[in-house]
């Protein structure tokens, strides 16, 4: 019995299929769980929606940004790009079943046994447990409601980059998923930044979210992808980074809790 941990998949199926044949996954024994971006970029975000869709509990992911993108596309609110390669998802008979199954996944994956909080992106360091839970919760209802598209068409943007409080919901929302599925690096007072994605170590005054004073950090393995510069690298304990780039033609990586082993696929060609 395992759990394996990986990172952004967006559409490389073939080498998805490929790591589970590796490691042996037995759906019957083993869970799969996924920092999210299923979809875009690779060709098969049909079939890895599929995949994630048919193992039930075995397999277990969190939105990120392109899958929360997809329910736009989806709708008619905003247009695909062709580099998302996204005609077979949109021409397949399945697609509203599919995008219903998708509204309904998290934005945190919580095991509270092995103090392990997973997310797209990560977790601002100014929030706790309880913090995610409830933000993050509020969005899923509201994912999960007959509004839900209200929603989706105003949550683009770089506004809020800061917690309002007192903002109205949908305001609060935006910020909720800004944290969640789209940081990576801070302005010194906490501030998000939307535009720096490369070297954390080479962007002026801007820092690593999991490098400020980070209380969670001392007690919980945070596990996130989004940050393909990292190559799975973010030399600060308990931040697993499991973004390797298989869109960029790098590798896809499991990361096996039990063993804390790390299992790697070489992508077939590149598709970012």
């Amino acid at each position: 019995m395992a759990n394996y941990f990986v990172g952004d998949i967006q559409g490389c199926y073939d080498e998805l299929r490929a790591l589970m044949d590796k490691v042996g996954f037995d759906p019957a024994l083993d869970t799969l769980w996924c920092t999210g971006d299923l979809v875009a970029r690779g060709p098969g975000s049909l079939e890895v929606l599929r995949l994630f869709r048919d193992l039930g509990q075995a397999g277990r992911t969190v939105l990120g940004n392109h899958d929360l993108h997809l329910l736009a596309v989806h709708a008619g609110l905003k247009k695909s790009k062709p580099k998302d390669r996204l005609k077979a998802f949109l021409e397949a008979p399945d697609r509203d079943e599919l995008i219903q199954w998708l509204r309904r996944q998290p934005l945190y994956r919580h095991l509270p046994q092995h103090k392990i909080l997973l997310t797209h992106a990560g977790v601002p360091p100014q929030w706790g447990v309880d913090e995610v839970i409830r933000h993050a919760d509020e969005v899923s209802a509201t994912l999960q409601s007959d509004h839900y598209l209200d929603f989706v068409a105003q949550m683009y943007g770089d506004k809020p980059d800061h917690e309002e409080p007192d903002a109205p919901p949908f305001r609060r929302q935006t910020y909720t998923i800004n944290c969640l599925t789209r940081m990576r690096l801070l302005h010194p007072d906490g501030r998000l930044d939307f535009y720096a994605k490369g070297d954390p170590d080479g962007e002026g005054a801007l820092i690593p979210w999991f490098r400020f004073p980070h209380p969670l950090l001392r007690e919980y393995r945070l596990v996130f992808g989004h940050w393909a510069a990292l190559m799975g690298n973010s030399r600060t304990r308990n931040a697993i980074s499991l973004d390797t780039g298989a869109c960029w033609g790098h590798w896809l990586t499991f990361w096996q809790l039990e063993t804390g082993r790390r299992h790697t696929q070489q992508a077939e060609r590149v598709w970012g």
